[in-house]
């Protein structure tokens, strides 16, 4: 799970593993499989590294590599 932050503060965690895409309309936006759009504070570049912590620590590189 990668730690995000709503437009109000409140943090909370989603699947990396869920997020379909992601849009940049000025506010970072992650639309899941769901349909569901979470509006973020983080930009797409924290998210990405984040996403890329999360499959590191988790190992799923090994079958990418």
């Amino acid at each position: 799970m990668i730690k995000v932050t709503k437009l109000n503060g409140t943090s909370y965690y989603v699947n990396p593993h869920q997020i379909e895409y992601i849009e940049l309309n000025p506010d970072t936006t992650l639309i899941m499989l769901s349909g569901k759009r979470l509006v973020v504070k983080e930009d797409y570049d924290t998210i990405f590294s984040d996403i890329v912590e999360y499959r590191r620590l988790i190992g799923a590189f090994k079958n990418e590599e």
